[in-house]
């Protein structure tokens, strides 16, 4: 059941390569002796982003390194979508904005209709058809960045890029491929510096935030919350109409996520509050807002926000009592990110483990690609799988942790 694949495992091979104690570890990570024993044994997740920080800087190493890079199975839905990956990777690094190596493209009408649909793919999670379609955009889009046919054309082209690279990030990010995420990020930001438009510059800034290294440092996550803070501070004055107010808003949350790594509580509390503030002025309508920012997305976001800062599973499940799920239904992204996240800090209770399993079964079953490649799920199933004791669950722990590839 236990292997070298598993969070636990590779922090203990990292301590023991670093020579360090588990006292040692523990007392420059801040976490107790035995809780890290825990981990390392598989007891417990570890899947807080300030624990991941704290134990990358005491051993010098990236949080990768802890947590481990893309993970494939012998399962097709979690496997499949990473075929995309080697085309999406070439577009971004062979091309720049003003010399592609792409040598034809479709009309420029043709890519910004396709955009639409690769939009509606992202938020059903289907990677598949996404991987299909998005990479041969990024690439020909880099042809009319370069060689536009007026100034307008210049300026659509760029935008196109921006949410063609936004999207790219979600994909390479959901499928464990950091770095290429980040250089999706900034392709975006050149596209966004690009333009006079402060609401594209907010849409770049926002996913660049979001695929910030992290190379072992509680400070790589206050560089976040920075950038965060800044992005909101600039798009502040130009958020009037619907979108910016949406792009204004997802800026906030990511805002209020880094400042719960890094254990800010009162700036996590304020950040949430200045999103439920932006909602207010917005339809609470998650499938047509950008990034699905919304009244609802707030409180998605506030259970997230809970599970980072290590809330009770107890307070876990009465945050997610206040989510009207029925709204995120037409949204399979952020359905699937509710339900895992409330599944993940249900696991952290004996008494809402149960109640766990079947909130990370119901995430599955939404968005099965996302889900068998979220490091942060898979981890919390081998725990559960770990402790499991009823037979009921454990056939339920032992179904998902074979998907995932979880030893079981």
């Amino acid at each position: 059941m236990y292997d070298e694949t598993t969070i636990g495992a590779r922090l203990r091979t990292l301590r023991r390569w670093r020579g360090m104690s588990l006292v040692e570890l523990s007392g420059q990570a801040g976490l107790s002796k035995t809780h890290l024993s825990d981990i390392e044994r598989g007891l417990k997740a570890l899947d807080r982003r300030s624990y991941i920080a704290g134990l990358a800087a005491a051993l010098r190493v990236s949080e990768t390194d802890i947590v481990g890079g893309p993970h494939l199975t012998a399962d097709p839905v979690q496997a499949g979508p990473h075929v995309a990956i080697p085309h999406l990777r070439m577009a971004l690094q062979t091309n720049s904005l003003d010399n592609p190596l792409c040598d034809r493209a479709r009309p420029l009408a043709e890519l910004v209709a396709e955009l639409g649909v690769i939009e509606r793919l992202r938020v059903r999670c289907d990677y598949d058809a996404l991987g299909e379609r998005l990479p041969d955009v990024v690439d020909e889009l880099h042809v009319h960045t370069a060689d536009p046919e007026d100034e307008a054309a210049h300026a659509l082209a760029l935008r196109a890029m921006v949410d063609a690279c936004v999207a790219a990030t979600h994909l390479a990010s959901n499928l464990g491929y950091g770095d290429l995420a980040h250089l999706a990020a900034r392709r975006a930001w050149e596209a966004a510096a690009g333009l006079d438009a402060p609401v594209e510059k907010g849409k770049a800034a926002f996913v660049s935030v979001l695929t910030m290294p992290k190379v072992g440092s509680v400070g790589s996550w206050a560089r976040s919350l920075t950038a965060a803070e800044r992005a909101a501070d600039a798009l502040a004055p130009h958020a009037s109409g619907p979108v910016g107010i949406h792009v204004l808003g997802m800026i906030t949350l990511t805002a209020s996520l880094a400042a719960a790594a890094v254990n800010n509580h009162t700036a996590a509390a304020h950040w949430l509050d200045e999103a439920d503030e932006l909602a207010g002025q917005v339809q609470d309508q998650p499938s047509s807002a950008w990034m699905q920012f919304s009244a609802t997305n707030v409180g998605v976001w506030r259970v997230g926000v809970g599970v980072e800062s290590g809330v009770s599973g107890r307070a876990v499940a009465e945050l997610a009592q206040r989510v009207d799920e029925t709204k995120l239904a037409p949204v399979g992204s952020r359905r699937a990110s509710f339900l895992a996240d409330v599944g993940r800090g249900l696991a952290r209770d004996r008494a809402t483990r149960d109640l766990a399993v079947r909130y990370l079964r119901r995430a599955e079953g939404v968005a099965p690609q996302r889900i068998r490649n979220d490091a942060r799920v898979r981890e919390t199933v081998a725990v559960l799988l770990q402790q499991a004791t009823s037979s009921a669950g454990g056939r339920e722990l032992r179904g998902m942790a074979a998907r995932m590839g979880v030893p079981h």
